[in-house]
């Protein structure tokens, strides 16, 4: 397998901390995502690669094995495992020779790989694959519904169910999706981690949504009916008289999808925010004044 430098993919040393690879990741995935780059094979595999080069080194665990073992860092429990059988061998039958000299991609096949263990009639040693781990940045829009979606991990393609209401920060698991099992072992899962944008004028807590609505004087004054904005379109709201400023209602059910239970939704809180109007006219100020008196 030829060396793949992770650092140098996201442009970085290998002294760049936490957030500095999450923020060369979220740099280069956005440059070369395949939905701003149609039809780009090399955007499409440099988006690979900055996925690959994210999955390990984004997690402190897989990091520290790539550091200690390079381009054979999914089979660093494997290397342990096989140095400990061999030193347990060594001490027990001399005539497994003196210790392995070699990088670790030798040392492998010569354990694992027609070696001296094989020799034996031994049965192979199984280990399963790596743990990947990969982020999904949606939109808080797109998790409004349960919908289907496609992703490209480790240049395969895999078409997942993202349930609606899932929430920042939310990981899910996709069961033999990781890395490749050792000698028939069980493969890896797959884990993503989602991350929501929200560039709505609601704000989420959860199920809940909440929003800023203007209402003129008048109204507030007099009440009547107004037309608000939710999440999946307008609704008709009816105004109290002498509504005060910073006034909060609740539209029950109006909010986001509760996440993994089904058909049920959250609740909309709308503050009024009070708009005094400007540019008054003669006669406007002429019957304010008139009503001051009154007052």
């Amino acid at each position: 397998m030829e060396f793949i430098d992770y650092y140098k993919t996201l442009g970085l040393t290998k002294s760049a901390t936490e957030k500095d690879i999450k923020k060369a990741y979220r740099k280069f995935a956005r440059k070369y995502h395949p939905d701003l780059n149609p039809d780009n094979k090399d955007a499409e595999k440099k988006f690979k690669e900055i996925n690959e080069a994210n999955e390990v080194l984004s997690n402190p665990e897989n990091r520290k094995k790539y550091d200690e073992y390079g381009k054979d860092w999914q089979h660093a429990d494997a290397y342990e495992n096989a140095k400990k059988q061999q030193q347990y061998s060594g001490s027990q039958q001399r005539t497994q020779g003196s210790q392995f000299e070699g990088d670790y991609s030798d040392f492998f096949e010569n354990m694992f790989g027609g070696g001296g263990f094989q020799s034996q009639g031994r049965r192979q040693a199984q280990f399963r694959g790596q743990d990947f781990n990969a982020e999904l940045t949606l939109e808080l829009k797109d998790v409004y519904t349960t919908h289907k979606r496609t992703l490209t991990v480790n240049g395969k393609n895999i078409r997942i169910t993202i349930p609606a209401g899932v929430e920042n920060g939310e990981k899910i698991r996709i069961n033999g999706y990781g890395g490749k099992g050792i000698n028939n072992g069980p493969n890896g899962d797959l884990y993503i981690k989602f991350h929501i944008q929200n560039h709505t004028k609601f704000k989420r807590n959860k199920a809940n949504l909440y929003t800023q609505v203007d209402l003129d004087l008048y109204t507030a004054l007099l009440g009547g009916e107004i037309m608000v904005d939710t999440f999946d379109g307008k609704v008709k709201l009816t105004v109290k008289p002498e509504t005060e400023n910073e006034t909060k209602v609740k539209l029950k059910g109006k909010g986001f999808p509760k996440y993994k239970t089904d058909n049920a939704f959250g609740d909309l809180y709308i503050t009024y925010a009070l708009k005094i109007p400007k540019q008054l006219t003669d006669e406007e100020k002429k019957l304010i004044k008139a009503l001051q008196k009154l007052r």
